[in-house]
């Protein structure tokens, strides 16, 4: 059944990495469409509480903001902040957006680790409390739904971004296969893998960034695209066209290709 316009498909979402980039701009494209609850992480408490009085803003008094100040890494109290919000109003849509990038610090073996803490193990700490809590409970088909933030980069392993990229292409891979895996529990799974758009990551960025796009506008294309049950919400298209085509490339000219490409400082 089609959605009345401006009004959200969800009623009680869960995000993690709200406290600046998509995520923000997400909560408030939530608060938009009249979302009834909003759960939203993040490390930073300064950041959360000014997400929150965005939330409060967008929406004009129909969300209720949750902030809560939470590293993903910790499994057991992501697991225990999942399951609480899940008991207070049952969640329609977990999804696990929290990410960071190395900071250019591609040859420090503890950045990159950090990488991998976060951008993969983040998204374990943050789907499988979420799967256990829709299994649980008998819901509309509809209302169940997990959404995975990868990255463009996960296409193809880039020698600027090592870690980042490969970490994204493991939660690209993950988001597919559950897919599939989860569709008989009438549990629909989307992977959004978004090109350059502002964040605290691209902020940093001294590289070439084609196609850049601001939040909000990237906010609007994930939510309806969630909304819809698609898949894979990768944008914008001409670099999705591009990364993909890199990717079925023999692997010396891709390899080429990318030596030709600036370092990132």
């Amino acid at each position: 059944m089609k959605q009345p316009q401006n009004q959200s498909p969800f009623r009680h979402v869960l995000l993690t990495g709200a406290s600046s980039g998509i995520g923000v701009a997400a909560a408030v494209r939530f608060a938009e469409l009249g979302t009834a609850h909003l759960y939203f992480c993040g490390r930073d408490a300064a950041r959360l509480d000014a997400a929150a009085e965005q939330v409060r803003t967008a929406s004009q008094g129909r969300t209720q903001p949750h902030p809560c100040v939470l590293d993903v890494q910790d499994r057991a109290a992501t697991r225990a902040w999942i399951e609480r919000c899940d008991a207070e109003t049952p969640l329609d849509l977990v999804w696990a957006n929290a990410g960071v990038s190395t900071g250019g610090r591609e040859d420090d073996e503890e950045a990159v680790r950090q990488v991998f803490s976060v951008n993969l193990d983040g998204v374990l700490n943050t789907l499988y409390p979420a799967i256990d809590c829709f299994r649980r409970t008998d819901r509309d088909r509809f209302a169940r739904r997990l959404a995975i933030t990868s990255s463009m980069t996960g296409y193809h392993g880039m020698p600027q971004c090592p870690a980042y990229s490969a970490s994204k292409a493991c939660v690209k891979a993950l988001g597919s296969a559950l897919r599939g895996r989860l569709r008989s529990a009438n549990i629909c799974v989307t992977t959004i893998c978004p090109g350059f758009v502002r964040s605290r990551i691209t902020d940093q960025n001294t590289c070439p960034m084609p196609f850049f796009m601001e939040a909000p506008a990237a906010a609007r294309i994930i939510v309806d695209g969630i909304a819809r049950g698609r898949g894979l919400i990768s944008f914008p298209w001409p670099m999705r066209l591009g990364m993909w085509l890199l990717s079925t490339m023999p692997e010396a000219l891709s390899e080429r290709l990318f030596a030709c490409l600036p370092e990132k400082r």
